[in-house]
């Protein structure tokens, strides 16, 4: 019997578009860091992704998300590209996405293609900062349409990254070693 809290996001089901990034080589680890690109989240972290849906849905949006449960070896990977805390969370501190309970997304219109969020996913810099002053009024409304509508779901943000939402008191979560 599984006793794993995970479960897998379905596109279908939750009405979202999963494109894992890290699934690919174009990340900024520069390699494929999952060979078995599967989008699991903490089922309390997918109950909440489903609320977001239908908020997104309810203003005429869809979620895409780059990212969700990232094994621990994968934590390891992505620090060796970038060790730098303000983005990536030290390994040994552990993920929130090794725990399951976060998520990394944005909206897409429309016409299908993601809004424009002054950054693409991962660039880390002070420009992807949650609540970075110096863009356009646009992008502002388009992060803060993000914000709400993760928030409103259950959701929190952290400083540094406007794409990363979280459950609450993460750090109570466990590790998870799926393989």
């Amino acid at each position: 019997m599984n006793n794993s809290p995970l479960v897998e996001i379905d596109a279908q089901r939750h009405q979202v578009q999963i494109d894992l990034i890290y699934a690919g080589a174009d990340n900024l680890a520069g390699r494929v860091i999952y060979p078995d690109a599967r989008c699991l989240l903490h089922h309390q972290a997918a109950d909440c992704l489903y609320k977001a849906s239908q908020l997104a849905r309810q203003a005429g949006f869809t979620l895409r998300i780059y990212d969700a449960y990232r094994p621990p070896y994968a934590q390891y990977l992505l620090w060796d590209a970038l060790p730098n805390n303000d983005y990536v969370r030290d390994p040994h501190l552990g993920s929130h996405h090794s725990r399951g309970v976060a998520v990394d997304l944005t909206l897409v219109g429309a016409d299908g293609e993601p809004l424009n969020m002054g950054t693409e996913f991962d660039a880390m810099e002070e420009k992807s900062h949650q609540f970075y002053p110096d863009l356009p009024v646009d992008v502002q409304r388009n992060r803060l349409l993000l914000v709400g509508i993760m928030l409103a779901a259950g959701f929190q943000t952290i400083a540094t990254e406007w794409w990363h939402y979280e459950l609450p008191n993460a750090d109570d979560y466990p590790l998870l070693e799926v393989v």
